[in-house]
This record gives C-alpha cells, sequence and structure tokens, in this order.
C-alpha cells in the first residue's frame, strides 16, 4: 500500500504524517536528499539491521534530484514492495497529476492552503496598508497567523530575491513553475530593492522577537502595523 502525502498546507501535511508515525512507531524514515537504490533495498530486503517496521517513510522523493534512471530504479523497487510494506511518501509542495499517476492505486492525501493566503499575498504592494489589513484579516480567518507571517517572509524573500543578478541560480526561484515566476516578476517591479529590504527587515525584527518570546503584543497586531505602513 503507498499512501501519498502532499500540498502547500505544511503544517497540516505534517501533523497527519506525526499521527502515521506514532501509530507505526517501528516505521523507517528515509529522506529523499540520502535515498539511493542500495540504501532502499537494504531497508526492503531486511538488509539494514536497525529496521524492523513494515512502514517506510519517504520525505520529498519526489521533488529532490535524481537522475532519470535512479529515478525509474526506485519506483520499481517501491511498486514491488507495496504488498510487503506500508509505504508513505511525503511532499513539502503538491505534487502534478503526472507525478500522482506513478502509483496507480496510491492513497493520496492533499491538503491545500486557502484561497484567500494567496489572495493576500499576490495584493502585497506600497500605499495598499489598509486593504492588506482586510486581506489579512479574511486569511486569519482559517489559517493561523504564524502560517501566514511564515509564507509573508517567503513571499518577501521571493521578491527581493527577483532583484539579485543572478537570480535565476537561487533554488528557491528555481523550484518556481514559469507562471508564478513571471507573477512575482511584476510584483517585484511595483516595489524597489529598498522597500522590499525595509519590509525584509521588519519582517527578520519581528520573527527574531517572536522567537525569543519579547514581542510586545499578538503576532497579529504586530502585522497590521506592518502592513499599514507599506
Amino acid at each position: 500500500m503507498i499512501t501519498i502525502i502532499h500540498g502547500d498546507d505544511i503544517a497540516s501535511s505534517r501533523n497527519y504524517l506525526n499521527e502515521l508515525r506514532q501509530k507505526n512507531s517501528d516505521s523507517t524514515l528515509i529522506n529523499g536528499d540520502d535515498i539511493s537504490v542500495t540504501s532502499l533495498l537494504q531497508v526492503v530486503d531486511g538488509g539494514d539491521l536497525f529496521s524492523t517496521g513494515k512502514t517506510i517513510l519517504i520525505e520529498n522523493f519526489y521533488t529532490k534530484k535524481k537522475s532519470p534512471k535512479e529515478f525509474e530504479a526506485l519506483i520499481a523497487i517501491l511498486k514491488e514492495k507495496t504488498l510487503e510494506y506500508e509505504i508513505i511518501l511525503w511532499e513539502g509542495k503538491e505534487i502534478d497529476k503526472k507525478s500522482l499517476t506513478i502509483f496507480k492505486h496510491a492513497t493520496v492525501k492533499t491538503y491545500k492552503l486557502p484561497q484567500t493566503l494567496f489572495l493576500f499575498l499576490d495584493s502585497l504592494k506600497p500605499n495598499q496598508g489598509k486593504a492588506l489589513v482586510q486581506l489579512y484579516q479574511k486569511a486569519s480567518v482559517n489559517i493561523e497567523p504564524e502560517m501566514i507571517f511564515f509564507m509573508l517572509i517567503r513571499q518577501v524573500r521571493l521578491l527581493l530575491a527577483l532583484y539579485q543578478k543572478n537570480s535565476d541560480e537561487i533554488d528557491e526561484v528555481k523550484r518556481l513553475a514559469p507562471w508564478q515566476l513571471g507573477k512575482l516578476q511584476k510584483q517585484a517591479k511595483l516595489f524597489t530593492k529598498e522597500e522590499l529590504c525595509s519590509v525584509h527587515a521588519k519582517l527578520f525584527h519581528i520573527d527574531n522577537e517572536l522567537k525569543t518570546g519579547k514581542l510586545a503584543t499578538s503576532l497579529t497586531i504586530m502585522l497590521d502595523i506592518l502592513l499599514i505602513g507599506i
């Protein structure tokens, strides 16, 4: 049996993954960075002395770079072992439909963030403070402020990255789909580099205060103040 857990709501998908790990305490966890044909065979054929369970958890199997030949070999092994093992693939992003059909009989769990969050992020532009606060409040009805804050930091970081000379060499930028990159490039042009640096510095300050327990008020109020000033 294969279960694929994916989507941009990483917090929810992680919670579900952790629930599965608790139910299968003797499971084997493999990171997509480390997986190879040899390491996978060691687990499924009993060569791994530290593996006693019948559940294999693989993180970022699809998204970590592998050669086409190695990827096909790994898929063949997983398909062969579906009757012997419960195989769980967790991805920290949404996987395209074509990739999901590689395992035809897999159970797929998709965790998507509400569209109100992306509307808020896409509306980030100078001199729109009141509108941004309203969009943030709508998004926060169904999303924790910490998640919105994390996504806001990511958005500003990406916009700022597009001002770099070799932005196409930055991993986070390279992973963007062409339509995502085009939309971000238009949004970045609405800001000067200095404006984005200022917003990024304020976000960094809030993040530091939050992590050290020194935040003077709630995260929501701090974000309201930040957004009004953009």
